[in-house]
């Protein structure tokens, strides 16, 4: 079993792959636009920028995935009530993605040790997504 994270961008939805492709490496699995569903989608169901949004689109981020598109609507404007959690091999990978990840951003809590953590931070990014950057283990 695994869980993945869905990410809705409203509209951003490219510009979002093309920023965590830079700042942490991830690679592109999956990536289909609108205009590339087999059926036609149905009024109203389109995002605001139309058939040439990202319908949905899969990154490999390290060992894991994160899942994302353009398709939601007003209800998706913020994200709120989680945040994504990034596990780095050491304080030095954990500061290259917290850095990339605030870079337009807002930083919650600044990288560094914890009681639980040798290097621990909150930033959420230029899209509004939450994010923890940790090393795991103990301080």
């Amino acid at each position: 079993m695994a869980i993945k994270a869905y990410l809705f961008f409203d509209s951003r939805c490219e510009e979002a792959i093309a920023f965590y492709e830079q700042a942490l490496g991830a690679e592109r699995l999956m990536f289909l636009r609108y205009a590339d569903a087999p059926d036609p989608v149905p009024e109203g169901m389109l995002p605001k920028i139309g058939a040439g949004g990202v319908l949905h689109a899969t990154l490999k981020v390290g060992d894991g995935e994160l899942m994302m598109s353009d398709g939601c609507g007003p209800e998706c404007e913020a994200f709120r009530g989680f945040s994504v959690s990034l596990s780095a091999d050491g304080a030095d990978e954990a500061k290259r993605f917290y850095d990339a990840l605030a870079e337009g951003g807002q930083i919650q809590m600044p990288l560094g040790p914890t009681f639980f953590s040798p290097c621990f931070g909150m930033v959420t990014d230029r899209f509004g997504v939450p994010w923890m950057v940790v090393v795991p283990g103990a301080a």
